[in-house]
């Protein structure tokens, strides 16, 4: 990354945390055209799209971190969220999996927890129907 996209890649981390996911986007444009193989600018764009409710570009830019580095548990973590958003609970709940069997946080069971607690009450109520 050169110096300009490297500002604009920290500008767009501030505005993420300021939880301005849409500006950030923004910011990011340039970076993503000049540097859209880095697993960290995918990861950024990713955390945008999911926090601005673009569920398949961030999808898309979680599994693009993904190919390039299928250890990064932070990237299956976002994508089980994702995934759970979309209501795809068994394959959100799978990447959750994975995303805990690598690194067991408290954030990563909680959520697995949860998805694996909707799919047990879809499930009862498919039953008692």
């Amino acid at each position: 990354m050169t110096d300009s996209t490297f500002e604009a890649f920290r500008r767009a981390e501030a505005l993420l945390s300021e939880r301005r996911p849409l500006e950030a986007l923004r910011e990011l444009r340039t970076v993503l055209d000049a540097a859209p193989d880095v697993p960290s600018v995918q990861l950024l764009a990713g955390r945008a799209y999911l926090g601005s409710a673009q569920l398949q570009r961030a999808e898309e830019a979680f599994r693009k971190v993904l190919d390039i580095d299928p250890s990064d548990h932070y990237a299956r973590f976002a994508l089980g969220k994702t995934l759970q958003r979309q209501s795809r609970m068994p394959e959100a709940l799978a990447q959750l999996r994975m995303a805990v069997a690598m690194n067991p946080s408290p954030e990563y069971q909680e959520a697995m927890g949860e998805v694996a607690a909707r799919i047990a009450v879809d499930r009862d109520r498919k039953r008692d129907n």
